[in-house]
């Protein structure tokens, strides 16, 4: 078998995610630096568009499975026209971010493949014929090293932002459109109509400073002073599951394990308590500032500083100041 890498691409507005990048960066390194075994795969109209971005990122050639019906996310539909396609090229690997759509289309797929899937590496090596996958464990205290050895291609989602964004590429590379095989009337599930949320998107991913409450905000109304400290910083605005299940804020911003997996610069947690959960998302952070009224939270345990008082207090004065600071 080749060892060819397919990087799955996860498209926004603007072009491809980050985590879309760091992958192909890493498929190269994966491929001893040779582009010509790297290929990011396109879902969806546009893909031409999108080829020079992703040659630059490292991608050597791509293979754009060209059909409006994968223009929104469809699981069934896209793991069908990946498995088809990837039954007939035979990649050794393939690659998809962990992000939520992610980390469904690559278990459907390694499913119509017959294969598994190791979910959320932070790392990834191969060794033979056999690909490693390194994976948190018990709410991401422990690590493990997953050995996917599926007989065809191996299925891994990636966590992003464990890997760097590579250096820009030259030369551009190859481009292929593909008519993808699948037939809707195999689809038990249909998109009929996309609504766009009101409000500002929210990219927890590529974030490099998140603000995120819990339910020491006491309700939907206290999220107001971190959207004012998140404005502030240049972030985002981050939630606890307790909070996003109680309806004080939108999913999107949910972090933790049954939500976004986060490696910002600087995380600060409110009114977070720290369950485990939680703590699977946004650990790995460079810097991690908890503020709770509670001195033995557990969120302290895993804050490199802590500020044990009131939020709503200790919040608003860290806007003002940090208003006045980069002002200067």
């Amino acid at each position: 078998m080749s060892h060819t890498i397919w990087v799955v691409a996860e498209r926004i507005p603007s072009g491809v995610t980050r985590a879309t990048k760091e992958l192909l960066g890493k498929a190269q390194g994966l491929a001893g630096g040779d582009a010509s075994r790297v290929a990011a795969v396109v879902l969806g109209t546009g893909g031409e568009a999108l080829a020079p971005i992703l040659h630059e990122a490292g991608a050597g050639n791509v293979l754009a499975l060209e059909d409006a019906r994968l223009d929104a996310h469809r699981v069934e539909s896209a793991a069908t026209a990946l498995a088809a396609l990837a039954e007939g090229r035979k990649p050794f690997v393939i690659l998809l971010p962990a992000t939520v759509n992610g980390r469904e289309l690559g278990a459907a797929l390694a499913v119509d493949l017959g294969g598994g899937v190791v979910q959320e590496c932070v790392e990834i090596s191969i060794e033979g014929e056999t690909v490693v996958g390194r994976r948190g464990v018990f709410g991401g205290n422990l690590t493990a090293d997953v050995e996917n050895r599926s007989p065809g291609p191996k299925v891994l989602t990636v966590r992003p932002k464990v890997f760097p964004l590579p250096p820009a590429r030259s030369g551009g590379g190859g481009f292929e459109k593909i008519a993808p095989a699948f037939d809707d009337k195999d689809a038990r599930a249909r998109v009929l109509e996309l609504v766009s949320e009101a409000g500002k998107a929210v990219n927890l991913e590529d974030a490099d400073v998140i603000v995120s409450g819990g339910r020491g905000l006491g309700g939907p109304e206290g999220f107001k002073i971190l959207h004012e400290l998140a404005e502030v910083l240049g972030g985002a605005v981050g939630a606890s599951r307790a909070v996003v299940d109680a309806g004080w804020i939108p999913y999107p911003h949910q972090v933790g394990q049954t939500g976004k997996t986060v490696k910002p610069k600087l995380y600060v947690a409110c009114g977070i308590s720290g369950a485990i959960q939680h703590l699977a998302g946004m650990r790995t952070a460079d810097t991690i500032v908890a503020i709770n009224k509670d001195a033995a939270a557990p969120i302290f345990k895993v804050a490199h500083y802590g500020l044990v008082g009131d939020l709503f207090q200790i919040v608003p004065l860290l806007t003002a100041e940090f208003r006045k600071a980069l002002k200067g």
